[in-house]
């Protein structure tokens, strides 16, 4: 199994993406540490992957001592830390003109704060196993301007993110430490619920499936099978690269 004697640490892993990874690390041998805001929803998911392979810890990664502690965790359970999956946001169309500061503090500190301060930490915790992978989820949002659903807040924050990914492999390479980034598209994760009412997102989503070139929206496997190959051995001579997961948006419409 690719993951064998591997322990995974994820941000936003209680729901969609973030929970599909750590399903799928857990069943490819990994042990995992989940963080996300709702204690509820991990309990729930450390449940369905198996309390012998999975623990959580919940609390708001924007804040740099829930990183900390996330990391922490993992270490007193299982002995390390070998992969971050750098996995939490939000996503909250809003026109330029309407963006409050609170608004953008909001983005830019759950998007790239708590990926800079949780990356830190682990990246310390992966130096002294002697190497790690880091793989942070991005935007497709950050490259492309997309009129309906506006995200100047958002996707500046995910750009920072893509400069991060570059960033920090750069200066980690030494540690052996790899770090890249997805960039996804339209995803059906239940973040669109956060506001929509379940009837909008059943009549809103299809209307994007079209917007892909491949023809249909993006599902959490597919965005994990991107970031579990950038978190394996098979992606041992990747790094700093930022891999378009959009159906073949940003390859042209």
């Amino acid at each position: 199994m690719r993951f064998e004697d591997k322990v995974a640490v994820i941000t936003g892993g209680g729901s969609g993406i973030g929970l599909a990874a750590a399903e799928r690390l857990a069943a490819e041998g990994a042990r995992v540490v989940i963080n996300g805001r709702s204690g509820e929803k991990l309990q729930q998911a450390v449940a369905k992957i198996g309390p012998e392979r999975a623990d959580y810890l919940a609390g708001d990664i924007g804040d740099p001592k829930v990183g900390q502690a996330l990391v922490d965790k993992a270490k007193t359970l299982f002995g390390g830390v070998d992969i971050l999956l750098n996995n939490a946001g939000i996503f909250t169309p809003k026109p330029f003109l309407e963006l409050s500061e609170a608004d953008y503090d909001g983005f830019l500190t759950t998007i790239l704060k708590g990926k800079f301060f949780t990356a830190q930490a682990a990246a310390r915790a992966m130096r002294e196993r002697g190497g790690g992978a880091i793989v942070h989820t991005g935007s497709m949002w950050a490259d492309v301007a997309v009129a309906a659903t506006p995200s100047s807040a958002y996707s500046a924050a995910n750009a920072g993110v893509h400069a991060l990914v570059r960033n920090l492999a750069i200066e980690l390479a030494d540690d052996k430490i790899r770090v890249n980034g997805v960039a996804p598209a339209v995803v059906e994760t239940p973040v669109y619920g956060t506001f929509m009412s379940p009837e909008e997102v059943e009549k809103t989503l299809p209307t994007f499936n079209a917007f892909h070139p491949i023809g249909r929206n993006g599902q959490p496997a597919d965005v994990v099978a991107a970031l579990l190959f950038l978190a394996s051995e098979e992606a041992g001579w990747i790094t700093g690269t930022v891999m378009a997961v959009d159906g073949g948006v940003t390859a042209g419409r």
